[in-house]
């Protein structure tokens, strides 16, 4: 709140306590202004996702695009923010803060599931990259670009859903310049972005260095046994160069390093917010109260370099192009397995993860189009990945009732999961244009794929697993323009992903079945897609729409929510750590199943300039993904083969009665494929004029509409009604571009959804039982295996309501 209040003065007086370089003299002359064109000209996108340059109308695909101008009006800090600027997208952070999920077009993705190869592809300039270094604070963008339906023949790595391609800005080679951009709200929110750009040799070599600095309080969810506030602070620096030596050769280089620390509380609400019949809790707790009953934070603290290199040559109307990449990360965060609350303080599992990734295509393209009618890409692409992560798995034993039956011990299990990949591929796209109005473009890839990995539980390998192939995928469109502003076009193409091995079941002794859920088969696409693009009024409108189909074979389904109860085999030690035997316990898992999977979708977009100072945009997507006929892991205690809806964990008697040497039970559905609900859209507005001098005064807004959703089948409390989020914003800027000042209010109606809810969270442990006294000293028998239930559930909400101000300052070639 101090810095909200201080940065309310700065915008008041921009110079005293604003000492970071409000008040400083411009540093490079301003340039003339230039000639605006038409509003056709004005509105034009050009993007990479053909990987040459086009206009965003031209290309026969469906593209969002969120330039560095967008992102500085709505302020969007957190790269999870982009999703309010695509319907149909939802991204989001694993709580343990490993990796990320990206959503779209009806299928769902989640990194512990999918591991490195998502059904949404992220890329940082042009090359592969984790979402875990992208879904983080933003800084110094230069533009976005989420490209839908399958990937791969032209771009990196196979993946069926789309692309997220992020750009960060080049050095300019010619100005001095450079920018500083502070956020601060009510909530707890400190911002402060920037980046300074010096040519070195003007013309020839130029660097470029940027940073952000973030602290703000997570979801601003609080325990209830402490004072303790949620907290997240994230420093991250860039630094670019960029050298031509002659006209025909460019080399470029960029170093990121991410720092990001964390502490946080796992959201909870009592059960009977949703369930009458449900008992009551200790403390009632509800969604909008952003409340947890965990004692103790759960940390991470995350840790990124990114190395980032190109080189260009062009030559006789053709360019060869060499895209390097190698990052690492690591991730360290704790996580309570005491998940209902049935001892007193937290029972900590530790995870420490660490991997590399390094990444090289080079291929060759056409700048000239050979004889006037044909472009065409070739390329190779190599790629290798090692990841590894060391945990500590707890197993909580509980004193007999007839001693207070508190925690006697945690038994802690270490386990190893760590593995390599390794991708080859060659792949080649062909474009040829009849007349100026036909184009028919084709592509393929063949990848050469082989991975390796191993899960070590207390010492012992328990699975190693291997895996070769080959595939090849397709791509293919044809469009036609009738008219200068209106062009149809149809699209085809196929995409693949390995097999996985799923991290997360730590079992001695797995059944056939479970590893069924564990060790899944490759997954296989086709995709069918007609589409419109217009561009009317002289570019003052356009108007796009895309209808699509998609099938799916092997589709990595994750149980959501809690996941489902399982026979989970676990390791005895006594003191001095030597393992006296064997137990068994329930436990629960997000297992994965292959089904096959049905998309059916209708995605489109308008833009309409009503005058030279008032825009609006409107886009929405509707996409209905169904599993056709497929099983999955799920909880089935009856036994009828219908996922029932649970509202107590099951003794370990109850669950091997029901599941008997399988461990786990399964289930043939006909269900939705993903939790997001099908239809959303957005809308978004700016009004500007003229207030005084070379100012201007604006007022905009952004309207994201969810509607509803249906979450786990075997859950009754879970689904999700429609709802709309407002954001409004209002300053001033100097026409030049300058400086701005600006008011914000996000979630401006202060609407509250609950997103997500479990199933009522439970706590395995291991029981021991009372053998009497004897020579003075207690003896115990067993142990077995227990369950304990807890009136609470897990939630996630929508962001809470925030005020907040920015101030952005730029000089020269910014």
């Amino acid at each position: 709140m101090r810095a909200f209040k201080q940065l309310m003065l700065c915008s008041a007086g921009l110079s005293g306590i604003c000492g970071i370089g409000l008040g400083a003299p411009a540093l490079a002359q301003t340039a003339p202004a230039a000639d605006a064109g038409s509003a056709s000209e004005a509105n034009v996108i050009i993007v990479q996702a053909r990987r040459r340059d086009e206009d965003v109308q031209d290309v026969p695909a469906v593209i969002d695009t969120v330039t560095a101008d967008e992102i500085g009006k709505l302020n969007l800090r957190d790269f999870r923010e982009v999703s309010t600027l695509a319907p149909g997208l939802q991204l989001d952070t694993n709580a343990n803060g490993i990796g990320g999920n990206a959503k779209l077009r009806g299928v769902n993705f989640d990194v512990n599931a999918s591991g490195n190869n998502p059904t949404v592809e992220f890329y940082m300039n042009d090359a592969p990259i984790t979402a875990g270094v992208v879904l983080q604070q933003m800084y110094d963008i230069g533009q976005i670009e989420v490209q839908r339906g399958p990937q791969g023949t032209l771009r990196g790595r196979a993946s069926p859903s789309g692309s997220i391609t992020v750009t960060t800005k080049k050095p300019d080679l010619y100005s001095l310049g450079g920018f500083i951009d502070m956020t601060a709200n009510d909530i707890g929110t400190q911002n402060v972005k920037g980046a300074l750009n010096i040519p070195v040799i003007e013309g020839i070599a130029a660097i470029r260095a940027a940073g952000v600095w973030d602290e703000n309080e997570v979801d601003r969810v609080r325990s209830i046994y402490t004072n303790r506030d949620p907290w997240s602070r994230t420093k991250s620096g860039r630094i670019s160069a960029l050298v031509t030596p002659t006209d025909w050769l460019r080399f470029e280089g960029t170093y990121q390093r991410l720092d990001r620390e964390q502490r946080s509380y796992d959201q909870i609400a009592s059960f009977s917010e949703v369930n009458p019949d449900a008992p009551a809790s200790p403390v009632y707790i509800s969604s909008k109260d952003r409340r947890s009953n965990y004692e103790q934070p759960r940390l991470v603290n995350q840790a990124f370099d990114v190395y980032n290199w190109r080189a260009e040559a062009a030559q006789w109307g053709q360019r060869l192009i060499y895209q390097g990449q190698y990052y690492k990360q690591k991730i360290f965060s704790t996580e309570n397995f005491d998940r209902g609350n049935r001892f007193a303080g937290d029972i900590l599992q530790q995870t420490n993860t660490r991997s590399t990734s390094k990444s090289h295509e080079i291929r060759l393209q056409n700048e000239e189009r050979l004889f006037d009618m044909v472009d065409y890409v070739v390329g190779f692409f190599d790629s290798r990945n090692q990841p590894h992560t060391d945990l500590t798995n707890p197993t909580a034993v509980a004193l007999p009732a007839a001693l207070g039956g508190g925690l006697a011990q945690v038994v802690q299990t270490p386990i190893t999961s760590q593995g390599k990949t390794h991708e080859q591929s060659i792949f080649g796209n062909l474009t040829v244009h009849i007349g100026d109005s036909t184009e028919i473009s084709g592509g393929a890839r063949h990848i050469d794929y082989q991975d390796e990995s191993q899960l070590i539980v207390n010492g012992a390998t328990i699975a190693n697993n291997a895996q070769k192939a080959k595939k090849w995928i397709y791509s293919g469109s044809i469009k036609h323009n009738f008219t200068p502003d209106l062009m149809i076009y149809a699209a085809t193409g196929s995409s693949w992903r390995p097999g996985i091995n799923v991290v997360g079941d730590f079992n001695i002794t797995p059944s056939p079945l479970e590893n069924s859920f564990l060790q899944l088969p490759a997954e296989t696409s086709e995709s069918y897609e007609i589409g419109l693009k217009s561009t009317l009024m002289d570019g003052r409108l356009r108007f796009n729409l895309t209808g699509y189909h998609q099938k799916f074979k092997n589709y990595p389904y994750r149980v959501p929510g809690s996941g489902v109860f399982y026979v989970n085999t676990v390791a005895l030690q006594n003191a001095s750590g030597a393992v006296t035997g064997l137990a068994q316990q329930v436990n629960n898992f997000n297992f994965v199943g292959a089904v096959p999977v049905e998309v059916n979708g209708v995605e489109g977009d308008v833009s309409f300039d009503i005058t030279p100072t008032w825009k609006l945009n409107a886009s929405a997507s509707y996409s209905l993904g169904k599993i056709k006929n497929g099983t999955i892991p799920c909880n089935d205690l009856n036994g009828d083969g219908v996922p029932d809806a649970t509202t107590n964990a099951p003794s370990l008697a109850e669950l091997q009665a029901a599941v008997g040497a399988d461990n786990i039970a399964a289930c043939q559905v006909n269900q939705r494929a993903s939790f997001m609900a099908p239809f959303s859209a957005t809308l978004q507005s700016e009004y500007s004029f003229p207030a005084f001098g070379d100012t201007d005064a604006y007022v905009r807004g952004l309207m994201t509409y969810t509607g509803k959703s249906q979450g786990d089948p075997g859950n009754a409390w879970d689904d999700v009604s429609d709802y709309a989020l407002v954001n409004l914003f209002a300053g001033l800027r100097a026409q030049d571009g300058a400086w701005e000042i600006g008011f914000y209010a996000k979630n401006v109606f202060e609407t509250t959804k609950t997103l997500t809810r479990t199933n009522p969270l439970f706590t395995a442990y291991q029981q021991l039982g009372f053998g009497g006294i004897q020579n003075g000293a207690p003896v115990f028998t067993g142990p077995t295996a227990a369950t304990y239930t807890s009136t609470y559930t897990g939630v996630t909400v929508t962001a809470p309501r925030e005020f907040g101000i920015n101030v952005r300052y730029a000089f020269g070639s910014r």
